[in-house]
């Protein structure tokens, strides 16, 4: 593990895999590095992979206050320091990485993996989704968030929730329910940002899995229609993520393309 200091102090630990032209991964809300050790692996003989703690997440640090900015500036800070020309995102990640790019941050290229954009036939956003989570990480109760994100934001069942609570996984969710706000904070509505994407020309590979329900593969092709240049992939795999196994060749491809 390594680390870097961000531009408020707050300290990024990220892992490094592989060589060649470094690619960052950047992960989407309840996840921490960990959970891409098989793909940054698949990708270690091409590329430099960089793997990181988002503020608030595992061996990363956090401030007091939270801005969607602070989370960019990680971002260009983990740039800077590794070099990196490349990056990938999933998730509510591809909001991240995109407002990052739109305010400067230097990549060549990007890869972006099912956006979750409330586009016609997702389902509804919870009722003061934000304002809940905020309030039960006030209040002491991170499992209360964790299980409103997983239930009403995610829409898996109450049982299948509920099993999940007396194991050693469910701590490490409870750790993480605070940066679910963050994550929250950076989505905004959760509209296609049609004007944010109009401004980033940089070559874009937006990908879905074909398992996946017909809103999120819709969010992400139109995410790709409204980047000037961007091209649609769609991939086999399961509900919102594709095997390393599959999805590591159409990043090389993509990325040394």
């Amino acid at each position: 593990m390594d680390t870097i200091s961000s531009s408020d102090g707050t300290i990024i630990a990220y892992d490094t895999f592989g060589s060649g032209p470094g690619l960052i991964l950047v992960a989407g809300a309840f996840t921490d590095r960990s959970y891409y050790v098989p793909l940054a692996t698949a990708l270690s003989s091409s590329f430099t992979v960089i793997t990181y703690d988002r503020r608030g997440r595992g061996d990363s640090t956090d401030s007091t206050q939270y801005s969607v900015e602070r989370e960019m500036e990680d971002l260009a800070a983990l740039r800077e320091a590794t070099g990196a020309v490349f990056a990938s995102a999933d998730s509510s990640g591809v909001m991240l990485l995109l407002r990052a790019v739109a305010a400067g941050v230097g990549f060549e290229k990007l890869a972006l993996m099912e956006p979750p954009f409330r586009v016609d036939g997702a389902p509804p956003a919870p009722v003061r989704y934000l304002e809940r989570l905020q309030r039960f990480v006030a209040d002491g109760n991170p499992s209360a968030a964790a299980e409103l994100f997983m239930v009403e934001a995610v829409g898996q069942p109450q049982e299948l929730v509920d099993s999940f609570k007396d194991t050693p996984m469910w701590k490490s969710l409870e750790a993480m329910a605070p940066t679910l706000a963050y994550d929250a904070l950076q989505m905004g509505d959760s509209s296609v940002p049609v004007e944010l994407l109009a401004s980033i020309s940089i070559d874009v590979l937006a990908l879905h899995s074909t398992a996946s329900p017909a809103w999120l593969q819709d969010s992400t092709r139109q995410t790709a229609e409204a980047l000037p240049n961007a091209r649609l992939l769609g991939l086999p795999g399961e509900f919102h993520q594709v095997s390393p196994e599959i999805l590591a060749p159409a990043l090389d491809g993509f990325f040394n393309g």
